[in-house]
């Protein structure tokens, strides 16, 4: 898909648009087709896993049935079944059990037996005589009710057949027919739920059968031998020896191991005889009814002990042995029961072979049965608590699997974790509370920077409405927005302040309506809300009356009318709406002498409204002989009430109002509005006006980057040029005695005088933000941007240290852990190392044509790993500490770009995330190795953890994420919380670990767009956080959560009774 989407993007202007509409189509055809062909993968592999333990199951419910009643022996063991015709037919294997149900008939199957044949029915007087029998329960199954509660009172035997029968199997039966009712599934027993043969139900159940009559057919009992089962309490069975077993095999050496599996096959595989041949199908199996009635003398075990039983023969002080639930015969028959394939020295070496692989790989399939049970998480109990070993190791060997748009992503559980199923997540104590907020919206928003008595300048960027005091160098801030502001406007009490937003999107994609809010600078607590559900897109300009101690609030929107609207805001009352123009509107504000006149400006226009009786009509300026300008940026209103316009051609205009020209107007013509004066201030356009307390204007330029002063007559008196570095002048708002604060289209502000100069005190990015590194021991961090700069910020006093320009945009960075050279990976595929303190760049290296996603340094300093969008990790050695460095190797394995990566704390391990969502483990010291089995790196521990992928925080991805949703992640260096960046304008908190889905965390709203970095400081007091497209960097306070890193949160806090890190 990538293919075809960079195909879509290198077709020319020329294309049409029929041609473009097909190639959209089709790649929107071919999405659909994969995520379908993902789905159908996914299930296809479930499915296959059910067929293989369905399979393995097979045996062992053979064995049960048989156990139940020896008589299904004939059916289940028999190459042939008879389906009531006279010729036989060949079953597989894995159809016996399907054989006992089939019916040919919708009621009943009537099976015809002759008189010659291998299955022979007894009456219950022959039954002691034929007692040679023996029960094995190990196993569930599912069978039919009629069927149990007929073999309840029947009793079969084998007899051995003949070499000539080996061709021609034939059944003999009583005159009586044997019916069978027809299939249904009544009972499901798992592997866990088998019964030992000491059981006192087994022994009931015996003795009812050993005193029942001769039962009819037609009137089965009451009570299925499946119904007894489950009414009694079930206890572990042979699985807890096979475990037992295979965990003391795995304390040997791999000698010792293989030297005990064979002794073990030699002494219990039977000897051939010589010269003689026997047939798997001359095999006669014996079924003991009477095995477990008390008084009745067992016999030697018939199966051969397990290892562990063989140990404890041989230590009497033993205590792992297991009790086998298989009975035991005498030593004699032993060889008859054996199955042969061949007298041949050859092939019996072969099935030593044979056997010790089985023996080998029993307790394994064993495990992986009982794991794997479908009844095991409703019968937790069943589980073998005899040792906590086993327990563990259940619980670490299965594998942890979440979807991500259809794709599972296997994760295991670390050995320091128990009862997973268990595990309970709650908020961290920790908080975070905004300290700072970096940066200043002066790139596309006009009029959005006061004074207020309180000493503080008032701007906004991202959602945060700041409040600086530019004296004490302290922020406050207005939270209260879901979306970036994009308008402000102060009361004249200058207390209360207006701030509107644009709309926006919820998680879902559902659109956000934008509003109003007005509030109390002093207490920051919201007055009144007004025009939610009004407004479209979101709220372009406000301002407030001045004449009636500003009682109204005029508001113009973004939509495609530019809806003009006056408000009563202390009510919340809507007084008049009407469309004002189809072309973009600048600013809006009100007469200052009259509430009953409002003036809006923008491209192309100048509209005086007049509000009588509750309707606004507009009356249009007219140029007359001037130069109609493309945009009126800004006006302001003199002392003398005439309006004063910037316009696009660098001219400053008088307007005036004047009696109508009837000779060109007609007769009846009513007053206008009239340019009186023009006066040539700037080279470009005007970006604003400000009207000063002494009756001077000043005027900032765009193009000349110029701020001038006008007297009173609008005689040039002084003039400065703003450094190009900060760009234009956006804003200007008077401070006292000649000082100025300047907003640029570059995102400051500037403090100074006309005779000392201006210098920045706020200062931000100008690009979307996306490469964030914290110094490993100052409280300092960089950051870079597509505008291509890097800056490195001082988190104590707020301040830009220095800022430089590169030839490229920076995507990603990370210091050395020497702290004094910093590596920034670039969108072409080069990445530079820079001196934090020269600034010079003391290394250049490219890696590929493709941008860089990440970049890192090992703990040690030893490495430094590269991702790139080509799926490769570049690895480096470093030297002279961090000057100089020298490929070492490229890990190979990835499908997709490579998205984030974390070094384990030895400095030889690297974790890395994909587009594809993948998670692969590297052995970097032993030569960039994959480690293809996941599982050995499930207790390895981790420098940094921001990977967005892995166990630990499978709880971060919320229900229905489509793998992009989280942006970046880091865990902070106590390991005791982990904050997350998503694509909805949030940041989360959560505990660390969090490896329960659906984990509670804090969440923060001050970021207008997607976030997409975070990072703790060295010291974990502070967290850093950076918008994209609304190129804000948040800085937030850590409160809460006493705690030092010793007495921590770990995996022990949420389910673990072991102590030890999580990696």
């Amino acid at each position: 898909m990538d293919g075809l989407a960079n195909s879509l993007d290198d077709v020319s202007a020329g294309s049409s648009p029929e041609f473009l509409d097909r190639l959209s189509v089709m790649e929107v055809r071919l999405q659909t087709q994969e995520e379908e062909i993902t789905l159908l993968k996914s299930a296809l592999t479930d499915t296959l896993r059910r067929i293989r333990i369905y399979d393995e199951q097979i045996p062992l419910i053979k064995q049960h049935i048989i156990a139940v009643n020896p008589a299904a022996a004939a059916v289940l063991n028999h190459p042939c079944f008879t389906d009531g015709n006279t010729c036989l037919r060949k079953l597989p294997i894995s159809c016996g059990l399907d054989c006992l149900h089939r019916s040919s008939c919708p009621s009943y199957v009537g099976v015809p037996v002759e008189q010659d044949g291998f299955i022979e029915r007894n009456s219950l007087s022959n039954k002691k005589e034929k007692s040679d029998q023996i029960y094995r329960l190990d196993v569930g199954t599912q069978t039919d009710e009629s069927l149990v509660d007929y073999l309840q009172h029947s009793t079969f035997s084998f007899h051995p057949a003949t070499e000539n029968d080996d061709m021609d199997l034939k059944c003999r039966t009583s005159s009586t027919k044997i019916s069978f009712l027809h299939t249904r599934a009544v009972q499901s027993l798992s592997l866990e739920d088998a019964l030992i043969p000491e059981s006192p139900l087994l022994k009931e159940n015996v003795k009812n059968i050993n005193c029942l009559p001769e039962p009819a057919l037609e009137n089965p009992p009451m009570t299925s031998w499946a119904n007894m089962v489950e009414e009694q309490p079930v206890r572990p069975t042979y699985v807890s020896g096979l475990l037992h077993d295979q965990q003391q095999l795995d304390l040997l050496p791999k000698q010792d191991r293989d030297a005990a599996i064979q002794e073990y096959d030699e002494s219990h595989l039977p000897p051939v005889e010589e010269g003689k041949e026997t047939n798997h199908k001359q095999l006669t199996l014996k079924v003991n009814l009477e095995d477990d009635i008390p008084g009745k003398v067992k016999e030697p075990n018939q199966f051969p002990p397990s290892p562990s039983q063989l140990r404890k023969n041989q230590n009497p002080t033993s205590k792992s042995g297991h009790m086998s639930p298989v009975s035991t015969v005498t030593e004699n028959e032993k060889k008859p029961l054996i199955r042969r394939n061949s007298s041949s020295d050859k092939l019996v070496k072969e099935n030593l072979d044979k056997n010790k692989q089985k023996l080998a790989k029993k307790t394994v399939s064993s495990i992986n049965l009982l794991t794997r049970s479908s009844s095991l998480e409703n019968r937790k109990d069943l589980v073998s608590s005899s040792s906590s070993f086993v327990s563990r190791r259940l619980n670490q060997d299965i594998p942890i699997k979440m979807f991500i748009r259809g794709r599972p992503i296997t994760m295991y559980c670390p050995s320091n974790i128990q009862n997973y199923e268990n595990l309970r997540v709650e908020q961290p104590t920790e908080k975070l509370d905004l300290e700072w907020a970096y940066g200043y919206r002066g790139r596309d928003c006009r009029s959005n920077l006061y004074l207020l008595p309180s000493g503080e300048v008032v701007y906004f960027i991202a959602c945060v409405v700041v409040l600086y005091h530019i004296d004490d160098q302290t922020q406050r801030h207005y939270l209260k927005h879901t979306d970036c502001v994009r308008c402000l406007a102060v009361h004249p009490d200058k207390v209360r302040v207006a701030t509107g937003q644009t709309a926006g999107v919820d998680k879902d994609g559902k659109p956000l309506q934008p509003f109003v809010h007005i509030w109390s600078s002093s207490t920051l607590l919201t007055l009144q809300q007004i025009g939610l559900g009004c407004f479209e897109r979101g709220v372009g300009s406000i301002s407030f009356s001045n004449a009636d101690f500003g009682s109204l609030l005029c508001v113009v929107d973004d939509s495609n009318e530019h809806m003009l609207s006056v408000w009563d805001w202390n009510k919340g009352i809507k007084l008049t709406e009407i469309k004002s123009t189809n072309e973009a509107v600048f600013a809006v504000e009100f007469n200052p002498t009259d509430s009953n006149n409002i003036i809006s400006c923008g491209k192309s226009h100048v509209y005086f409204w007049t509000w009588n009786a509750g309707t606004l009509t507009k009356k249009q300026g007219i140029f007359g002989k001037y130069k109609k300008p493309k945009f009126i940026q800004c006006f302001v209103f003199n002392k003398n009430g005439d309006v004063l316009t910037g316009d696009s051609e660098g001219n400053i205009l008088t307007w005036g109002k004047t009696a109508a020209d009837t000779k060109t107007l007609g007769k009846g013509a009513k007053e206008t509005y009239q340019i009186v004066r023009q006066t040539k201030a700037h080279e470009g356009s005007i970006f604003t006006l400000c009207l000063l307390k002494s009756g001077a204007l000043l005027s900032g330029g765009g193009k000349d980057r110029k701020i001038m002063w006008w007297s009173k007559d609008l005689t040039l008196d002084r003039e400065d040029e703003i450094p190009e570095q900060f760009g234009a002048v956006r804003t200007i708002a008077e401070v006292k005695e000649e000082e100025l604060l300047i907003g640029t289209t570059k995102n400051a502000i500037l403090r100074g005088k006309f005779s000392d100069g201006f210098s920045p005190i706020v200062q931000g990015h100008t690009g979307e933000l996306w490469g964030l590194a914290t110094h490993p021991f100052k409280n300092m961090f960089l950051s870079c941007a597509h505008d291509k700069q890097v800056c490195l910020w001082n988190g104590l006093d707020h301040s830009l240290e220095w800022s430089s320009t590169l030839e490229e945009t920076g995507l990603c960075a990370d210091f050395h852990p020497n702290g004094n050279v910093v590596a920034v990976g670039l969108n072409t595929g080069r990445w530079v190392v820079l001196d934090i303190e020269t600034r010079e760049v003391v290394s250049d290296f490219t890696n590929g044509n493709e941008q860089l996603s990440v970049v890192r340094y090992s703990p040690d300093g030893v490495y430094l790993a590269v991702g790139s969008h080509d799926n490769f990790i570049y690895i480096y050695t470093v030297t002279e500490a961090g000057r100089r460095y020298t490929r070492f190797g490229k890990c190979t394995g990835h499908s997709s770009f490579i998205t984030h990566l974390d070094w384990s704390k030895d400095s030889k391990f690297i974790m890395s995330n994909s587009g594809d969502y993948e998670i692969l483990y590297w052995d970097v010291a032993g030569g960039c190795k994959l480690i293809r089995n996941r599982f050995e790196s499930k207790d390895r521990e981790w420098a940094s953890y921001t990977c967005v992928l892995g166990f630990h925080v499978i709880g971060v991805w919320l229900e229905g994420s489509d793998g992009t949703d989280i942006n970046a992640l880091c865990r902070s260096h106590n390991e005791r919380v982990v904050a997350v960046a998503d694509d909805f304008c949030k940041v989360h908190l959560f505990q660390y670990p969090c490896p329960v889905p659906k984990a509670p965390s804090h969440r923060y709203d001050g970021h207008g767009s997607h976030v997409t970095n975070v990072r703790f400081t060295y010291s974990d007091s502070h967290l850093i956080s950076m918008g994209g497209k609304d190129m804000s960097i948040l800085q937030w306070r850590l409160v809460g959560g006493s705690l030092d890193r010793s007495s921590s949160v770990s995996c022990t806090s949420i389910g673990s009774s072991e102590t030890g890190g999580c990696g």
